[in-house]
């Protein structure tokens, strides 16, 4: 790749990088990284350089890379093994554009983590703890070969204690620490004895002959509206949601948008099925942003919260795979189509009826939803007790279309 302002993103292992990723780092005028690596590293540049340390939220700090390299100055960011593996390349190519940026991969941690044990791991599951509830990285934890990357919030013996109070089992742990470094550190070990150790943080755990327990807990979808904190009935309903979540043909990843989240019931779900799915709800209630929170908590789900105006408020996001909304203006609607990506879908519920047939020309698909449940009413048996009706949108392209 050729051009100018390019940013070199250079793999580390130890001291060791191949030769051009050294030579990215030898032309460097700034280089980011934490502590430690710029240490490892400061033979490299000749110290002329300017060294920017790698803290501090995300954002501010991608900002300040592009500004660099927008002024003209040859950026190089450093990083753990391969930095496209669970690394900073993912984040950083949302923010300044993958057409930026020059990658040099060391070998992932992974992979060494298995080299070091002698065995392969192209049939193995790859976890990640990091940024996350420990309860959601365990639904993701399946199959009889496992590596689980810990984090200082889900340490080694924190997925200990959790694999055994669950029920699952191994027939061997190891615990890799500080892999391709002087101090690397290698522990073979059981369940227990990894629940009761004590271990670095930024660690990999292999699980070998991983079974789940044998009871998981059903899949379902479209829970009752009792599940959520909610303001005086204020939560899209049980059946809509359903209707809604079956509309959204959730994706295993990408980035989803609830827009007008309300109590989060949707977004919480959604993440609850999709656990790596980039759930990521709007809202610009201060006093329901706290619902959202405390129904994610509630229910183990990762879901970043967005408290602002739409449109306004979905400038700075990752564009969207899937975006569900509740009412909401038409003009939000028009903004959200802009930033679909291609292959994308959109629903949204309507209480009225105007809205729904503009979000139809828009969107090409319509149901309308009327729910009547049944209240008991003694010996009498139960009587039928209609929920306001709803409209459902959901697109772009029409069904039938499709299917012709």
């Amino acid at each position: 790749m050729t051009g100018t302002n390019l940013i070199s993103v250079v793999g580390l292992v130890g001291q060791s990088f191949g030769a051009d990723a050294h030579a990215a780092l030898k032309a460097a005028n700034v280089v980011v990284g934490s502590t430690r690596q710029l240490a490892a590293v400061s033979d490299h540049h000749g110290g002329a350089a300017e060294e920017i340390e790698l803290r501090g939220p995300l954002t501010a700090l991608f900002s300040t890379i592009a500004e660099r390299s927008d002024a003209g100055l040859r950026v190089c960011i450093l990083a753990s093994g391969d930095p496209g593996f669970f690394g900073i390349v993912g984040a950083l190519s949302e923010h300044v554009g993958r057409e930026r940026l020059v990658v040099h991969p060391a070998p992932s941690s992974v992979s060494l983590a298995f080299a070091r044990i002698g065995l392969p791991w192209d049939d193995a599951m790859v976890v990640s703890a990091h940024g996350r509830p420990l309860s959601q990285a365990l639904e993701r934890m399946t199959g009889p070969k496992l590596a689980v990357l810990t984090s200082p919030d889900n340490p080694p013996e924190a997925l200990g204690a959790a694999l055994l109070e669950a029920g699952h089992l191994a027939r061997d742990v190891f615990v890799l620490s500080h892999l391709g470094e002087a101090n690397e550190v290698i522990v073979r070990t059981d369940l227990e004895g990894l629940a009761k150790g004590r271990f670095d943080p930024l660690s990999v755990v292999l699980l070998i002959g991983h079974d789940r327990p044998a009871h998981q807990a059903p899949l379902s979808w479209g829970l009752p509206e009792s599940a959520f904190s909610h303001r005086n009935g204020m939560i899209t309903k049980a059946e809509v949601r359903a209707v809604a979540l079956g509309k959204l043909a959730l994706p295993v990843s990408g980035v989803l948008w609830d827009v007008g989240a309300g109590s989060g019931s949707i977004a919480v779900e959604c993440a609850r099925l999709r656990p790596a799915l980039h759930v990521i709800a709007v809202e610009r209630s201060a006093e329901d942003a706290d619902r959202i929170r405390s129904n994610a908590q509630r229910h183990g789900t990762a879901v970043d919260l967005v408290c602002g105006n739409a449109p306004e408020a979905l400038a700075g996001l990752p564009d969207p795979d899937r975006v569900f909304m509740s009412g909401g203006g038409i003009e939000v609607l028009d903004t959200v189509l802009t930033r679909l990506r291609p292959g994308g879908v959109v629903v949204a519920s309507y209480a009225l009826m105007g809205r729904a047939v503009e979000a139809q020309r828009r969107l090409g698909n319509l149901v309308q939803i009327s729910v009547s449940r049944g209240i008991p009413t003694g010996d009498l048996g139960i009587r039928l007790s209609a929920e306001n009706p709803v409209f459902v949108c959901w697109g772009p392209g029409r069904e039938d279309e499709a299917a012709e």
